[in-house]
């Protein structure tokens, strides 16, 4: 046997254990998907695609040699879930984070939906969804995630995208702007240039429009839209609204003016034929996806242009860096200032009542409520993002390391504990089974003591921490191991008083230092 064979067998091992609680050799399919499910990773991910079915072509009860066998195809991902090595670590304290936020941010009821469109007029104002996508593709919804709406003008920063990815950016550069506007969306102007401010705004997304395969038909220019939202979105295509095409381009007399305006101007590439180019425009803006695909979207612009869930290179980093900064600047309508200021992220809104939130090397997030302010910003989501950014240190300015109340979810900050063997001592003294269960499967030794030679056993037991301290006895841990005075944990669990962990230490052996030999 090879170091390396040697090294998988024992990680394997010890991964099998960390889900093996009652020592019985055996584990359940049900047992994988709940830690699974509890790191963010969903059983419908194609990246565990194989161990799905593997589990499905064994009996219930899984043996080592079988678990071995059936996660060797996506041992990667799957271990680093056991080992708690995703960008955020406790996903399920996250969560309940981000649906607090929700809950609170649900009952504002300001705003209106956006009426120049008449079909969005329409649409039921009460609805409200936030889905998050991490860089490793830990995913968690809310509220109406599976109601499809329409992206409106967050297709403007993807169609920049593809049109950078096809002409780089000196060439989109010449023909678009890429400075705030300071007037709004669909004004009529450019800038002292004689081009569209930027990408963002209206002006700026049309003559994007007309740079996305000028040559193809339009048929074939709409397909190619749709192939890199189904890419970005995790090979989940995206709808198209054929009501809301009509109705958008039955009330678009200043997008046409300001077509007009910009040809008069010669802003677009000679040859550009302009009614096509605003029918394109209008149908990019009609394309429809759910909370949950935009979300996975953002998250491929956090994570560089990777689909965090198809592991697919979609976008240059480059593009995606060009793209991100034009979003943290122009993205928000006439409240981009302000947006850049409190929040610091990111992000492009819609009058569909959309909004793509983007944390760079963390997460993206899809937020869709259709009440707008009067700059037509979702109103739920600009407070849902005010209140992120006051909960979590995501403001590109909050130090890492912060001191003011607010929390870091990235695994860095339990790197830094990790670092030393005192982690197991902290989780064990505030009763975090979760983060115990990533040392187990990490091969941690639970029997190793601290400066007073306290195990975690001693620390669970004085605290009274009932479940970490049945975990460790599953897992062998030395039941009457003495600290640096000569006391056990049942010692502990008498002096504190804590009945339930002196009836389990003393049913599993565990003896007093008064009845061990001197």
């Amino acid at each position: 046997m090879t170091q390396k064979e040697d090294h998988d067998i024992r990680s394997l091992t010890a991964l099998f254990n960390s889900l093996d609680s009652e020592n019985s050799g055996f584990i359940t399919k049900q047992t994988l998907l709940i830690a699974l499910e509890k790191a963010g990773i969903q059983e419908n991910d194609p990246r565990i695609a194989e161990t799905m079915q593997g589990f499905s072509q064994n009996d219930d009860k899984i043996s080592l040699q079988a678990f071995c066998k059936v996660i060797s195809c996506n041992l990667n991902l799957i271990e680093r879930c056991l080992r708690g090595e995703l960008i955020i670590l406790d996903f399920a304290d996250f969560c309940q984070d981000i649906e607090r936020i929700y809950e609170e941010t649900k009952k504002n009821t300001g705003g209106h939906v956006a009426t120049y469109i008449p079909q969005l007029a329409r649409v039921d104002p009460e609805q409200y969804a936030i889905s998050v996508c991490t860089i490793d593709g830990q995913r968690f919804s809310l509220g109406e995630a599976e109601i499809p709406f329409c992206v409106q003008s967050v297709a403007k920063p993807i169609n920049y995208c593809i049109a950078l990815e096809q002409h780089g950016e000196e060439v989109v550069h010449h023909y678009i702007g890429r400075e705030p506007s300071g007037t709004q969306f669909n004004a009529m102007t450019l800038n002292k240039f004689g081009k569209p401010h930027n990408p963002m705004v209206n002006a700026g997304g049309i003559v994007a429009c007309s740079l996305i395969h000028p040559k193809l038909t339009l048929a074939d220019r709409f397909d190619s839209v749709v192939k890199t939202w189904t890419e970005l979105s995790g090979e989940v295509q995206p709808g198209f609204n054929n009501a809301v095409y009509l109705s958008e381009k039955g009330t678009a007399d200043r997008n046409f003016a300001l077509g007009y305006f910009m040809r008069e101007n010669k802003v677009f590439p000679e040859g550009t034929d302009l009614i096509e180019t605003l029918e394109f425009y209008f149908q990019c803006c009609s394309m429809e996806v759910n909370s949950k695909a935009m979300a996975v979207a953002a998250a491929t612009l956090a994570n560089a242009g990777i689909c965090p869930i198809t592991e697919k290179k979609v976008l240059k980093t480059n593009t995606v860096k060009n793209c991100l900064s034009l979003m943290s600047s122009c993205g928000m309508y006439d409240f981009s200032g302000e947006f850049s200021f409190l929040v610091g992220l990111p992000a492009k809104s819609g009058v569909s009542g959309a909004l793509m939130l983007v944390i760079p090397g963390v997460m993206g997030i899809s937020i869709w409520s259709p009440r707008l302010d009067e700059f037509g910003n979702s109103v739920r989501g600009i407070e849902f993002c005010k209140a992120l950014v006051q909960q979590f240190n995501f403001h590109r300015f909050d130090s890492l390391h912060n001191k003011e109340n607010k929390k870091d979810p990235r695994k860095k900050e339990f790197d830094i504990h990790r670092e030393d063997v005192m982690t197991l001592f902290w989780a064990a003294s505030r009763g975090d089974l979760n983060i115990i269960k990533h040392l187990v499967a990490q091969g941690i030794d639970i029997n190793q003591g601290d400066y007073d030679d306290r195990t975690a056993l001693h620390l669970a037991a004085a605290k009274g921490y009932e479940q970490v301290a049945k975990y460790l006895l599953s897992k062998g841990v030395a039941i009457n191991s003495r600290d640096r005075w000569g006391y056990t944990p049942l010692d502990d669990a008498y002096r504190e008083n804590n009945n339930s962990l002196i009836v389990l230490l003393e049913q599993s052996g565990g003896l007093r230092s008064s009845d061990l030999p001197a």
